[in-house]
């Protein structure tokens, strides 16, 4: 599977309304989760898998993230898709679609990670037919998050929306494969691919709408308490390091 030439799309256009009290006007991508922007950490990840080209899909505080991106070499070719109006994460990868080259694509979102393998991910992907493929982990409590329903051989059937009840589930960790086509099949203008266009694809794909199911820990520094949980584990890490 070659990733060099496999393009990544990255939502960094949200507002982070919720991180507002920690972070203040910054785009959240930008937040300094130990020395660098959170950013930083995701691109090298990828960087390391072997993706070569990647496209920010940039909305609030555009300038900020496209002037820091100009001015440091990450090893990476990097585009900018603007949009000049709040899309939302669907829109956001809609609007990208005239700088998408490669027949399969990614997508996630700016403000997560989780180490990935993205080799064993589009493997998968291809293997299987899929149209559209979904990361999902099983976590023990999702009162936090809304699950992803599976059907047999991994194949998502549904979702439903978080609610205020304890127990165990599949959640969505934010990183997509999609076949080019797919796009046709996005609306134009502002939606959420989470809350609007997936749950539409297990009639639309049937066995084409897929997880690849991982058993890995993911950040997420959505909320203030996520962001002080990343910096605490970005933290330890480092420590480990240096013991070693």
């Amino acid at each position: 599977m070659n990733l060099s030439k496999t393009d990544m799309v990255i939502l960094c256009g949200g507002l982070g309304t919720r991180l507002r009290s920690t972070i203040g006007q910054s785009q959240k991508i930008m937040a300094a989760v130990g020395e660098e922007p959170f950013l930083n950490k995701v691109l090298r990840h990828l960087q390391e898998q072997g993706f070569r080209r990647i496209i920010l899909a940039v909305g609030y505080q555009a300038q900020q993230v496209e002037q820091y991106y100009r001015a440091h070499d990450m090893g990476l070719i990097i585009e900018f898709s603007r949009e000049e109006l709040p899309l939302g994460t669907g829109g956001a990868i809609k609007n990208a679609q005239s700088l998408i080259e490669s027949d399969q694509f990614f997508a996630m979102n700016g403000d997560c990670f989780c180490s990935l393998n993205y080799q064993e991910f589009l493997k998968f992907h291809l293997a299987q037919k899929s149209a559209v493929t979904l990361s999902v982990a099983k976590i023990a409590e999702c009162r936090d998050y809304g699950t992803v329903l599976l059907g047999a051989h991994d194949v998502i059937v549904g979702f439903e929306e978080k609610k205020d009840v304890a127990g165990g589930g599949f959640v969505n960790i934010g990183a997509y494969c999609f076949n080019k086509e797919v796009l046709e099949l996005m609306p134009a203008g502002k939606f959420s691919i989470e809350l609007d266009f997936f749950p539409v694809l297990p009639v639309k794909l049937g066995e084409r709408f897929r997880s690849f199911v991982v058993d890995q820990e993911f950040l997420d520094i959505g909320t203030p308490e996520r962001y002080s949980s990343a910096q605490e584990t970005i933290r330890k890490v480092k420590d480990r390091g240096h013991k070693n």
